[in-house]
């Protein structure tokens, strides 16, 4: 039998039959159907978008009860079998696990862009840093300020604490808001939380006891903190005529039992201890006077500060260059200011010790980064070259010993590794066009988020090399730091005795020369002295040599088989 497959066109169309939707396929996630009255004539494959929608709450291990302590194994074990035998619990693992099943059938993610699964297997076979933005969380207000401290959530890791406000003085545009938002990631439009205080927040820090609880510096030179569960109004304020005179740049809470202590930094000079029970003046004052005696008019400027709860001081970086190290308990020492430690030119911007040795620790200022060690205080043991734009924040990284992060006045974000190089850094990334102010990495992850001039805080994910502990990476950085400080040992003694050398050679001189008459002779006196030994040295080898040629000629000369 012929069949005729030409196509005979009309304009009345002819109803050959109708198939109404089987319900059953409709539950089946991407479901294909052919029929015998259509013929697949072109393939084409789109990129779909969707939009998302946070519902429910994101439950990770951790989120324990007040009573519980999450470090003691046996306590968590009685109390998950104590759970799980609540019939409540029961029927809330049912409902979750029908969800989950459902989530796992569909499989959305990699059904709808496989060009990402593929991507990731490359860059893990590469091992080459690299750097994406992944989202951008702006500032909601027409008058834009800047992003100036950064605060992750220390259990909910989709929570960013963004303080901002305008550091350039008496230039702050009108009808400037003054408030600081609390962001989910996840949702990207909107801050989830506002923060309403009396005066634009410079600095903002999350309580690691009560998450619920943040602390934040004034650009009035107030302190407050907030309570997430009472509203957006501050629970209380430091009293005017007790707070600091200049902007507060730091604030940081003590690692306590009761988790309520804090202390401030600011440029007035002034380290102040609070205890958030009472914010009506602070409990000790520490007056950052290099004479150490507590005159606040020769007083260093603080910017930058840090704080480790294993180490018995804290250090200060000010707006002169310097870091102080100061005693963490004041009252029972008469020395509070334990040395300073000298090297950059400008104010120091950022200071964090290494999270795997605390003895070593980072600072960001001028155009440089520098590492520092505890027992070395003329000069850094690594330091970076010297950028043609100005650094403003750094940071370490929290899985690798040798990664740090820095960010500059041009926009580009810097990733370091010292172990492959010391000068220049490995990765090297233009975010944005405006100046970046703040940098912070989420803790065991590789999440990088960046605070710009305008307002804008960028989240960057990282390469899975440089947020994945290397090999042996510990005991090669732990060697590098060694060798390094007994290279400045050596070098700082040796300074020492050169200075000790001249200081005795001028008070010893009776002629009454200049100290730089007297170097240029010493000098000269040295290099031909130098000169004299080298020249002897050559006339005695000459000599040396001219004696072994006569006594092979001689030998030459003497021997029955020459003369033959």
């Amino acid at each position: 039998m012929d069949i005729d497959h030409s196509c005979d066109y009309s304009e009345s169309a002819v109803e050959h039959e109708d198939i109404s939707p089987d319900d059953a396929l409709q539950e089946i996630c991407g479901s294909e159907v052919n029929t015998e009255f259509s013929k697949d004539m072109s393939e084409v494959s789109t990129m779909t978008s969707f939009e998302k929608v946070s519902q429910g709450i994101n439950h990770v291990e951790g989120g324990w009860a007040k009573m519980i302590n999450a470090d003691d194994t046996e306590v968590t074990a009685r109390y998950k079998k104590k759970y799980l035998k609540d019939e409540h619990c029961q029927h809330t693992v049912m409902e979750t696990a029908s969800v989950m099943e459902h989530c796992n059938q569909c499989k959305e993610a990699e059904d709808c862009f496989p060009d990402l699964k593929d991507m990731k297997v490359v860059e893990e076979m590469e091992y080459e840093p690299s750097a994406r933005i992944i989202s951008m969380l702006r500032d909601p207000n027409k008058v834009k300020r800047t992003a100036t401290s950064l605060s992750w959530h220390p259990l909910d890791y989709h929570k960013l604490a963004v303080a901002y406000s305008c550091l350039e003085f008496q230039r702050a545009p009108k009808n400037m808001s003054f408030d600081s938002y609390i962001w989910n990631i996840e949702i990207c439009n909107k801050p989830e939380m506002t923060l309403k205080p009396i005066s634009p927040l410079v600095c903002l820090e999350y309580n690691h006891k009560d998450t619920h609880i943040l602390i934040g510096g004034s650009y009035n030179g107030q302190i407050g903190y907030w309570d997430t569960r009472s509203g957006s109004q501050p629970v209380q304020m430091s009293a005017t005529e007790h707070s600091h005179k200049d902007p507060v740049y730091k604030v940081i809470w003590l690692q306590t039992k009761i988790g309520t202590e804090t202390f401030s930094a600011s440029t007035d000079g002034q380290v102040l201890f609070w205890d958030i029970r009472n914010m009506n003046e602070p409990t000790k004052r520490l007056v950052l006077d290099p004479s150490k005696k507590g005159n606040r008019e020769n007083a260093l400027g603080a910017v930058s500060m840090e704080f480790e709860n294993s180490m018995a001081k804290f250090l200060v970086g000010t707006e002169q260059g310097l870091v102080v190290s100061c005693n963490r308990k004041l009252e029972s020492t008469d020395d509070p200011i334990v040395c300073m430690y000298s090297g950059h030119h400008g104010p120091i911007y950022a200071l964090q010790r290494n999270p795997f040795f605390p003895k070593n620790f980072l600072t960001v200022a001028d155009w440089t980064a520098r590492i520092w060690s505890e027992d070395i205080k003329e000069s850094s043991i690594i330091s970076s070259k010297y950028h043609m734009t100005y650094l403003l924040d750094g940071c370490w990284s929290p899985v690798r010993p040798s990664v740090f992060f820095t960010v500059k006045m041009d926009g580009t974000l810097d990733v370091w590794d010292i172990l492959f190089k010391q000068k220049d850094p490995i990765l090297s990334l233009k975010v944005c066009d405006e100046a970046l102010y703040s940098i912070r990495v989420r803790d065991k992850d590789s999440l990088v988020c960046c605070g710009s001039k305008l307002g804008t805080v960028r989240l960057l994910k990282m390469s899975p090399d440089l947020c994945t502990l290397q090999k042996n990476e510990k005991a090669l950085v732990s060697e590098m730091f060694e060798r390094e400080t007994k290279r400045e040992k050596i070098l700082e003694g040796q300074y020492r005795d050169r200075h000790q050398m001249k200081h005795s050679s001028s008070v010893e001189d009776e002629g009454g020369k200049d100290d730089m008459e007297e170097l240029l002779a010493c000098t000269e006196r040295e290099f031909f002295e130098t000169v004299e030994a080298e020249k002897k040295k050559i006339e005695d080898e000459e000599k040396d040599r001219r004696k072994v040629v006569c006594v092979k000629a001689s030998k030459q000369s003497t021997d029955p088989k020459d003369a033959k």
